[in-house]
């Protein structure tokens, strides 16, 4: 298996707000970008990682040193209840 392309800092920016959750209009409104955008630029990442989807493209992300587990914030008990 070949190592996957290194993604670029906008990719890596929008997975990394994926990863945490946000949808393409969450994404698109914190970057100031249309929603399309977030869909082309998740596309073209999962293409660049060699992943099917979102999950994939983080595990992967993550398996190769693209993201950091400090860039992933995993809810606590109260956020995940309201």
């Amino acid at each position: 298996m070949t190592a996957p392309r290194s993604l670029t800092p906008r990719q890596r920016e929008v997975l990394a707000l994926a990863a945490n959750g946000n949808t393409n209009a969450d994404i698109a409104r914190w970057l100031h970008i249309r929603p399309d955008v977030v869909a082309n630029t998740l596309t073209r990442v999962y293409r660049r990682l060699g992943a099917h989807d979102r999950a994939q493209a983080v595990a992967i992300a993550l398996a190769v040193g693209e993201l950091g587990v400090h860039q992933i914030h995993i809810p606590d008990q109260q956020e995940r209840a309201a």
